[in-house]
């Protein structure tokens, strides 16, 4: 998967374009980016939000590496099964989109 394909996922899967990133915000603060990807020339990160406000890298990896599931569709290889809540907030992210 290359950048625009990352970003085309990412935005029909609920994912909000916010500061140039897509991200996925907490449900009661829709503004407040708690997930995001930063799309680089080579490389794409996985960013969560600390509770003090600073972004922790969980993982990264080279579009190249990156394959989507023949299932899901979910990227693989960039570290989505780290979050345990993933697929929730996705969801609930997804939701405020169509319902909101």
């Amino acid at each position: 998967m290359d950048k625009e394909a990352l970003t085309a996922w990412a935005l029909g899967s609920g994912w909000t374009m916010i500061a140039g990133a897509p991200s996925l915000t907490k449900p009661n603060a829709p503004t407040q980016p708690i997930v995001r990807l930063v799309l680089k020339a080579t490389v794409a990160n996985l960013e969560v939000r600390k509770p003090a406000g600073k972004w922790e890298k969980i993982a990264g990896e080279s579009y190249g590496k990156i394959t989507a599931d023949p299932d899901t569709g979910v990227p693989v290889g960039l570290g989505f099964e780290r979050i345990p809540s993933f697929s929730r907030l996705m969801q609930d992210n997804r939701d405020r989109k169509v319902f909101g």
